[in-house]
């Protein structure tokens, strides 16, 4: 690989910029791109956004020969705001499926590393803490407190940004008396359209546990372009 790509790609990931190295195998010409680069190249947008979207490296057919699409993803995160029970079960699990995991939660008593042992912690209000944090198109964002004055700033900020996926615990009845509030807070309604609340699969979850496991059904299908139904 030349050089000028190494280096490009060192930036790229110090950056959290998803990347991928073309090659053309016969030639061994390389070029690297990076998501939006694949509608410019509409013989290989569909493998692209695939590759992308699986986290998968493959040979494709190419206009001009065989291509090798390396990709080169940075690691998945999951921030959630609450430290609430649920996210107890979450945490672990999305480690167990490859994400770091951030727990953002002002109570000190509920983000605490007697409840959460080896996770992150910030221990701050959601407003000071996410743009410190940042949410790009790897994050995956769960607001889970139940508490307005947590969830709906923390939600503000995350519709402004490149999160691949936006869920918020509560009922249907809840989750409308939150989007009256974002609207009122000027939030457009195109936007509070990318939550998805109720959060997790509709598999008739009863408990943390089989919540967590709902959610991170959600977040999976999301993440894979699926839409979650059988």
């Amino acid at each position: 690989m030349r050089k000028e790509v190494i280096d490009q790609l060192l930036a790229d990931r110090e950056v959290r910029q998803p990347a991928a190295v073309l090659t053309w195998l016969e030639s061994g010409d390389q070029k690297l791109i990076h998501p939006d680069d694949a509608l410019s190249m509409p013989d290989l947008a569909d493998a692209l956004v695939q590759a992308f979207r699986l986290d998968k490296s493959q040979t494709v057919a190419g206009p001009d020969g065989e291509i090798f699409i390396n990709i080169y993803n940075p690691p998945l995160r999951m921030v959630i705001v609450g430290a609430v029970h649920t996210a107890q079960f979450l945490a672990p699990m999305a480690e167990m499926a490859g994400y770091d995991v951030t727990i953002v939660d002002p109570r000190s008593a509920f983000a605490s590393e007697e409840r959460f042992p080896g996770v992150k912690l910030v221990a701050e209000w959601p407003d000071q803490a996410l743009p410190e944090i940042g949410l790009d198109t790897r994050t995956a964002f769960l607001a889970l407190t139940h508490d307005p004055k947590i969830d709906d700033p923390a939600l503000t900020f995350a519709l402004d940004s490149d999160a691949f996926y936006l869920g918020a615990l509560g009922s249907k009845r809840t989750h409308a008396k939150r989007r009256d509030r974002l609207v009122e807070q000027g939030v457009a309604e195109d936007a509070i359209a990318r939550i998805h609340a109720p959060i997790g699969l509709n598999i008739g979850a009863v408990g943390p546990v089989e919540i967590a496991m709902s959610i991170m059904g959600e977040v999976t299908a999301v993440l894979r372009g699926r839409d979650g139904s059988v």
